[in-house]
């Protein structure tokens, strides 16, 4: 099977102050920061699934709050977005180096 990738957005609210840096260290290597607490990854399904239990691992379930959208297939996705001030890009595939 090939290596199919959806396209994400990811967005979260953590109580703790390490708890958001080690989410955000950990969001730098999945995807493309766009604001604050919102990220852009281009993901395929193991990569999805790693994500979803290191983050799993991090956050405290009681405090924090994590949302992954999930936009469509990578290749065919044109989201519809309306974007005041910096411009919008669509994450472009990339290597990934582990």
């Amino acid at each position: 099977m090939a290596n199919y990738e959806h396209l994400y957005i990811v967005t979260y609210d953590i109580h703790d102050a390490k708890r958001w840096r080690r989410v955000f260290r950990l969001m730098k290597g999945y995807g493309d920061w766009l604001q604050l607490s919102v990220f852009q990854c281009r993901l395929s399904r193991k990569r999805h699934a790693e994500l979803i239990a290191l983050l799993d691992g991090i956050i405290h379930h009681s405090e924090d709050h994590i949302l992954i959208m999930n936009i469509g297939p990578a290749e065919t996705v044109k989201p519809s977005v309306v974007s005041l001030g910096k411009s919008f890009e669509v994450q472009e595939r990339q290597p990934v180096i582990v």
